[in-house]
């Protein structure tokens, strides 16, 4: 369904080319391509970081962007395949759970978080940029949001910047988004139900079956107690495929309401999202995190993923987010 994968033991199959006189000549295998190489296809854009698969961005006819999978250190697979694939042993919770995603639960009174029935939709609109590079790779585009009844509520441009690995033991890319107010104010909503969110594999849960997972936050908060809290950064790592690995969501200091609040669940939901105030602080005042942008005007976010072998200590987590914040 992705393509070509290269292997990890090599960067391309051999060639075997038959010639009259010598018979079957074995050729060398090409050195894998250095540097992120961005591809461009039907309905996805396909990300490669040294000649291997990290993600696609797809685009075409879903109810949102999204990246799947996320391929981490060592050919790990940080997300969950379902909805997109159906592997056995995976909860089917949560379908519009599609492993890397941007979404909220309240714009302007529309639900754009879930896929139940009258919820709305990103329609991606246009690429502004696809570059490749030997040090990074980008993708920008911009995207509608449109309500269930047809109404474009609001509009934005996100750019996905992926970083060529500078060790084997991490995979780095920044995810921005400017959300505009392009047809009327905009008021993101006080709702637990968002934002820049991903649905982790399965053992990284931490309950379940078969999840073997840990949280931490910046602030020191483990586990189950993160959810709600607020932090310039969360972590969650565990067990892929006997090897422990994890991925950390930096929040910018620049950005709004700094440090976000985790909608960070024990069953894998792993989200930053700075407008659920009334929810994870149990106020009254059901608006109390509502943002509004007047017409015209825009509001921007950034963060950074940092995908990375071992726990929050061995990975330095703090460390490499204080790198990004400076």
């Amino acid at each position: 369904m992705f393509g070509l994968r290269i292997s990890q033991f090599g960067a391309a199959l051999a060639l075997l080319i038959l010639t009259p006189a010598a018979g079957p000549t074995k050729v060398k295998a090409a050195a894998a391509k250095p540097g992120v190489q961005i591809t461009k296809l039907a309905d996805r854009v396909r990300v490669q970081m040294h000649g291997q698969l990290f993600t696609e961005y797809f685009f075409k006819d879903v109810p949102r962007p999204y990246c799947y999978p996320l391929i981490g250190p060592g050919g790990a697979a940080l997300t969950r395949d379902w909805p997109m694939k159906d592997t056995p042993g995976e909860a089917h919770d949560h379908p519009h759970h599609r492993s890397l995603w941007f979404a909220h639960g309240a714009v302007n009174g529309h639900d754009f978080w879930s896929e139940q029935k009258g919820f709305g939709k990103t329609v991606h609109d246009d690429f502004l940029q696809i570059k490749s590079g030997r040090r990074q790779g980008l993708i920008r585009s911009r995207n509608l949001w449109v309500a269930a009844d047809g109404r474009r509520v609001c509009s934005d441009v996100r750019t996905l910047r992926f970083y060529a690995p500078q060790c084997p033991g991490e995979r780095i890319f920044d995810f921005e988004i400017t959300l505009f107010a392009s047809h009327g104010p905009l008021t993101l909503g006080d709702t637990k139900e968002g934002t820049l969110a991903v649905r982790l594999a399965e053992t990284l849960r931490l309950k379940g079956k078969i999840g073997q997972g840990h949280i931490i936050n910046s602030a020191g908060v483990r586990d189950g107690d993160t959810w709600g809290k607020r932090a310039a950064w969360c972590d969650y790592y565990g067990p892929v495929a006997g090897k422990t690995v994890g991925i950390a969501i930096f929040d910018h200091p620049k950005n709004p309401r700094h440090p976000t609040w985790w909608h960070v669940r024990d069953y894998g939901l792993f989200a930053a999202n700075p407008f659920g105030r009334h929810d994870f602080e149990n106020l009254p005042d059901r608006s109390a995190g509502d943002l509004v942008v007047p017409p015209g005007k825009s509001v921007t976010f950034r963060y950074r993923f940092y995908l990375h072998e071992g726990d929050d200590q061995q990975a330095n987590v703090a460390g490499r987010y204080k790198e990004y914040a400076r």
